[in-house]
C-alpha cells in the first residue's frame, strides 16, 4: 500500500506542476501529493509544513482567478476585457496547447475590449495587463509547487 502511495504522491506532484502552467489545479494537486507521501512510510513532513504549505495554496488557488483580472482592470480593462481572456485562454489552450493559452490570453482580452466599445490603444493596454496577470499566477504556481516538490524530495531523500 506505501508503495502505490509512493507512486501516487509523485505523479500529483508532478501533475501538480504542469497544472501550474497548464489549467489544472497545479497547486491543490501538489499539496495532495505532499498529504499522500505524508501517510506513506517514505515520508513525514512536520505539522507546520503540511499547515503553511496548505493555507498558502488556498491562498494561491484564489489569488489566482483574481490577479488576471486586476491585471486586465489596473491596466484599464473592463468586464468584457477579462471574459474574454478567459474565453482566450481556452481557446487557445487547445488549438496551440503550447503556446496558445499565452497567445488567447491577450488575443481574447483584447478581442474582448475592443467588443465592449473600447479604442484600440486601451484595449492593448487592458490586454497586457491581462498577459500580465496571466503570467503572474503562473509564476506564483510553478514556485509553489516546485517549494512541495523539494520538500518531498528532501523528505524521500532521507529515506533512501
Amino acid at each position: 500500500m506505501d508503495i502505490l502511495l509512493l507512486i501516487a504522491g509523485i505523479v500529483c506532484l508532478l501533475t501538480g506542476l504542469a497544472g501550474a502552467v497548464l489549467p489544472l489545479p497545479g497547486p491543490p494537486l501538489s499539496f495532495a501529493g505532499l498529504i499522500l507521501l505524508h501517510i506513506s512510510k517514505f515520508a513525514e513532513f512536520s505539522n507546520t509544513v503540511l499547515y503553511t504549505l496548505g493555507f498558502v495554496t488556498v491562498v494561491i488557488a484564489v489569488l489566482d482567478y483574481y490577479i488576471p483580472i486586476w491585471g486586465t482592470k489596473k491596466f484599464g480593462g473592463t468586464k468584457y476585457g477579462a471574459i474574454g481572456a478567459t474565453v482566450g485562454l481556452l481557446i487557445g489552450f487547445f488549438f496551440i496547447p503550447a503556446i496558445g493559452m499565452f497567445i488567447g490570453t491577450f488575443l481574447g482580452a483584447l478581442l474582448g475590449e475592443l467588443i465592449g466599445g473600447t479604442k484600440f490603444k486601451l484595449a492593448l493596454r487592458s490586454a497586457i495587463g491581462s498577459f500580465v496577470g496571466f503570467l503572474t499566477g503562473i509564476v506564483m504556481k510553478v514556485i509553489l509547487c516546485l517549494i512541495m516538490i523539494g520538500y518531498a524530495v528532501a523528505d524521500l531523500w532521507s529515506y533512501i
